[in-house]
Parts: structure tokens; C-alpha cells; sequence
């Protein structure tokens, strides 16, 4: 009898959360505790020298945490994964371990602010260049790679513009330069997508966001495929002794699971961010709902996104699931369910203006009093709750960057983030609507 495969819905409930073995509780337990307890001597020297899996601190591993991360990456199809203290805390420990000084990555300039400004500033302050490409174009990423080139990495749906990334395509190019592809899905999740399945190598969530579902809890979590070669020769960290370990090898001693040892063992170790058991409980409860939750969240955003782009007092619509959108076929290919509910609008100013400048100081200021109009959606800095949520990025998440790099990451100045949640979407609607008449003084 061939081995049964369970369905996305059921590994959401119970992957890596099999029923407590000594108290018999059937929720996945929180192991409130910093440290665990060694056999003898000479279990905690193996331990502490990777000859054996096991427990040994909690900054490293934890079993709830472990919980987590393995359903995630069950869910992603993935072969493991780690989990941090943030989405951010996971981008970073990814990134330090593929490229130290003197190394490079090719970056999609469509981001996060806080992704360009680690790319940007952070990480070029220790010597590791990025290369903005602001095509979706996977021939300009090639064009992009040098010889120290370490990485390619995109968003899976661009964060806030709405951009579809061309995942196999992106993978061709990486692979063939001997680099991975590293993925943020964090707009998509694995019910409406699985990078690893178009090639990625990593996949990047903020756990925050749509996994958690709920808005109460931070933590991020890092899953890799197992199938890149990291004996390539582009990797020496990987397959050069590692000191601080008694001379192991991360590719020849650990195989697949070469470089999620080293993330744990080596970044997570030395840099800390590590998730705590309690927020990593309350996560897990988000995901168990995700299939449900991503359903509904999908459903209203396609209502939302076709009224406001029916509407004459909306400019433009950036889901990529109407039909006027550059990537609506990609959408089709790559999100059959449909692309998020995370997408932007720009709000028409009325009124003639005699230049482009005054067009634009107007739209900014319809979209700011649009804003501080709506009644039911929350003005605040995150999205993937169950609640909608609203954002002016240019002043807040993105407000670092320059004019240019606002214009690369498809940030204009008038464009509101919306994330769609789990309200009944006349009522978001009407939200919406009040909103949009308090804000240009025409009614629909």
C-alpha cells in the first residue's frame, strides 16, 4: 500500500504537532524554557559539536518553535526550515549567510522599504554591493550578475506595487549563474503559491503577516528547497572547515541540510534573533485557519479590487487579478486562486491643475484625507490581518527611500496600500466609499 499523501488543509493543523508523548495534550505545548537538560558529559559535547540533533539552548532551537518550523515548511514543500524573531531577522540572517565582504546580490528593486534599506545600507555598509534591477525582465537580471554574485532575490508579489515576479524564469537565470533564487512570499503564502515548485531554492515569509493572520504576534522563518548544489564552488563557507566547530564542513557533513544547519548553528548562534515558544504558539494558531482565512481573504479582495476600479474617482488598481493588469497573465499561471489581497489605488483629485507637480501635491493630499476619512479600516504600518487595513507607503514604510527609489520600487506618491481582511466586503465597501467622497467631493 503506497504511503498517503495528506492534503494542504490537514498538514496545516497537524504537521509537527503530534500529541505530547509524557502529558498526552494534543495542542502543541509551550516549552517556556531557555535551556534543557543533558544526559551525561558526553552528550552535551556531542550535542555542542553537531554530532547529534537535540535540544540544547533556546536561542538556537526550541520544540515549539521546531513545531512551527516544520509545518511551515511542510507547507511549502520544503525540506526544513528556520524560524527567526521577524521577517526582517530572517531576511538578514539569509543574506549574511550566502555573501560576507567583497560580495554581491541582483535584487528586484520592487520592495519592501525595509528590504532596500538593508540592501541598500545595511548590508552595503559591510561590504556586500546589491544590484537594483528595475525590469521584471528575467534577461536584465542576468545582464546583472558578476562573477561574486551570490544571490538572486525578488518578491513573489512586490510589496506594495502589486508586481507578479516571473519565478521560472528567475530560477533559470539564477541557476545557471550557480546561485540560488531567494524568494519573499510573504504577500502570497504557501496556500496560493509555492515557490519551490517554479525553482526557487529559499523562501522567505514574515510570519507576521498572513500566516499568523491576526496581527498580534511577530516572527519570520526561512525554508529551503535541498536541491541547490552548494559544492558549486561559488560557496567556500560551505564547503571550507568551519573553525568554531571542530573542522565540519556544512555541504560535506550535512548534505541538503548543509546550509539550514549553518543558518542555525551559525546565524542564528552568533546573531540571536531568535523567535521566542510563546509567539511561536500563537503562530501556530494562525496557521491552522490559513486555507479558511486565505479563501475569504482572496474572495473580498476580488469584490474590493473590481469596484475601485469601476469607480470614476479612482486613477488606477494594482491587483493583479483584473484583467487590465501587465502580469494578469502570469497572476493566471502562477496565482489560479487568485494573487493576495494585498494591492494599491490611487485616488482621483478633482479639480483642473496647470502642471504635473500641482496634479500630484493634489493626489498625495486626496489620498492622505481618503485615509483619515475611512471608519472601519486601520491606518497602520502592516498587513495579513483579519481586520483591512490601509497605509500611504511613500510617508511611512517606504518614506526612507529617495524620489528614485520610490519611482524604481513603483511607489508613487498618491498610492495607497490596501490589505483586504476578513470583513464582509459591503461593509468594506461602503467604507471605501464614504471615504472617497469625504476625500474628493463627488459621490460615486
Amino acid at each position: 500500500m503506497s504511503e498517503h499523501k495528506f492534503g494542504f488543509r490537514t498538514r496545516a493543523l497537524h504537521a509537527g504537532g503530534t500529541p505530547d508523548a509524557t502529558t498526552g495534550a494534543r495542542a502543541v505545548p509551550i516549552y517556556q524554557s531557555t535551556s534543557f537538560i543533558f544526559d551525561d558529559a558526553k552528550d552535551a559535547a556531542n550535542l555542542f559539536a553537531l554530532q547529534k540533533y537535540g535540544n540544547i539552548y533556546s536561542r538556537i532551537g526550541n520544540p515549539t518553535v521546531a513545531a512551527l518550523e516544520e509545518r511551515i515548511a511542510s507547507l511549502e514543500g520544503g525540506i526544513g526550515a528556520v524560524a527567526t524573531a521577524s521577517g526582517m531577522a530572517a531576511e538578514y540572517i539569509t543574506f549574511s549567510a550566502l555573501a560576507g565582504s567583497g560580495d554581491h546580490i541582483v535584487a528586484s528593486s520592487q520592495l519592501y522599504g525595509g528590504t532596500v534599506t538593508l540592501l541598500d545600507v545595511t548590508l552595503r555598509r559591510m561590504g556586500i554591493e546589491t544590484t537594483f534591477v528595475e525590469s521584471d525582465d528575467p534577461e536584465e537580471f542576468r545582464k546583472a550578475i558578476r562573477e561574486n554574485t551570490k544571490a538572486v532575490y525578488t518578491e513573489v508579489i512586490s510589496n506594495p506595487g502589486g508586481e507578479v515576479a516571473d519565478l521560472e524564469g528567475l530560477s533559470e537565470v539564477a541557476h545557471t549563474a550557480g546561485v540560488p533564487l531567494v524568494v519573499d512570499a510573504t504577500l502570497a503564502t504557501p496556500y496560493l503559491l509555492r515557490p519551490i515548485e517554479h525553482g526557487a531554492d529559499i523562501v522567505i515569509h514574515s510570519v507576521t503577516k498572513f500566516l499568523g493572520g491576526h496581527g498580534t504576534t511577530l516572527g519570520g522563518v526561512v525554508v529551503e528547497a535541498g536541491t541547490f548544489d552548494w559544492g558549486n564552488g561559488r560557496f567556500p563557507t560551505m564547503t571550507e572547515p568551519v573553525k568554531s566547530y571542530g573542522g565540519i564542513r556544512w555541504w560535506d557533513n550535512f548534505g541538503e541540510y548543509g546550509f539550514l544547519t549553518k543558518l542555525r548553528s551559525e546565524q542564528l548562534r552568533d546573531i540571536g534573533p531568535s523567535l521566542n515558544p510563546q509567539a511561536a504558539f500563537t503562530l501556530l494558531q494562525g496557521v491552522e485557519t490559513l486555507p479558511q482565512r486565505m479563501d475569504a481573504h482572496i474572495a473580498n479582495a476580488r469584490i474590493v479590487a473590481e469596484w475601485l476600479a469601476s469607480d470614476p474617482r479612482i486613477s488606477y488598481v494594482t491587483w493583479a487579478g483584473l484583467d487590465d493588469h501587465p502580469h494578469f497573465e502570469r497572476a493566471q499561471k502562477y496565482f489560479p486562486l487568485g494573487p493576495g489581497s494585498v494591492f494599491a489605488f490611487g485616488a482621483r483629485p478633482s479639480g483642473a491643475f496647470d502642471s504635473d507637480e500641482a496634479r500630484l501635491v493634489a493626489a498625495r493630499a486626496t489620498g492622505e484625507k481618503l485615509i483619515e476619512s475611512l471608519q472601519l479600516a486601520s491606518h497602520l504600518a502592516n498587513v495579513g490581518d483579519a481586520r483591512t487595513l490601509v497605509l500611504h507607503p511613500a510617508t511611512t514604510t517606504h518614506q526612507q527611500l529617495s524620489p528614485e527609489q520610490l519611482d524604481a520600487a513603483g511607489v508613487p506618491a498618491d498610492l495607497i496600500r490596501i490589505s483586504v481582511g476578513l470583513e464582509d466586503p459591503e461593509d468594506i465597501i461602503w467604507d471605501l466609499d464614504q471615504a472617497l467622497e469625504a476625500a474628493t467631493g463627488e459621490s460615486r
